[in-house]
């Protein structure tokens, strides 16, 4: 009996070896497939995780480029700006030169060819004196107008009135000018 307790033992021991060797064996494989599908998860992150980034450094991008377009838009508004204000000093500045007479006859005189039977000549009060031959020459009457600037107003008969005034035209021929000094200062850069 001894010999079949031995017999027995040893093929429980042989059996238990194989289960153990099969259970080592399938604890192998369930690691490599657990490792293998930790990695193809951690693969898939890293390229989430890449993509983000590369999102977010594409917007940062573009909200920096946008910055800096708005700081430059802004930049050249204030530098147009600041243009405008030397013409208008400049215009200013005119008025008090021996040759703004001639200036505002030939402004009155661009003025009466607009309007027929001109009959009231506005200027202002500062102006007066200057315009005064030239109103009576032309048989108009002249009248100040302190609001007017740098120019004058004719007005006919029939209430038509034109105003022709170096402001005026500035207003009316600022965008094409004001065009025109951007590209020249930013040709330059």
């Amino acid at each position: 009996m001894a010999k079949l307790d031995d017999i027995l033992q040893q093929e429980a021991r042989t059996e238990i070896n194989q289960i153990l060797d099969e259970s080592d064996t399938e604890a192998a494989k369930l690691m490599r497939e657990a490792e293998d599908e930790a990695a193809a998860r951690l693969a898939l992150q890293r390229k989430r995780i890449e993509a983000a980034a590369r999102t977010a450094r594409h917007r940062a991008e573009g909200a920096a480029e946008l910055a800096v377009s708005t700081a430059r838009v802004q930049a050249k508004g204030e530098i147009i700006a600041q243009v405008r204000k030397k013409v208008l000093r400049a215009i200013e500045d005119l008025a008090g030169q021996p040759g703004y007479g001639r200036i505002l006859k030939a402004l009155a005189d661009e003025a009466s060819r607009a309007v027929d039977d001109a009959e009231i000549l506005f200027v202002n009060p500062n102006d007066a004196a200057i315009l005064h031959d030239w109103a009576m020459q032309q048989g108009v009457e002249i009248r100040t107008d302190p609001d007017l600037r740098f120019g004058v107003r004719l007005v006919s008969s029939s209430k038509r009135s034109v105003e022709n005034s170096l402001t005026e035209r500035l207003d009316r021929s600022w965008d094409m000018l004001s065009a025109r000094v951007a590209q020249i200062l930013w040709a330059a850069r």
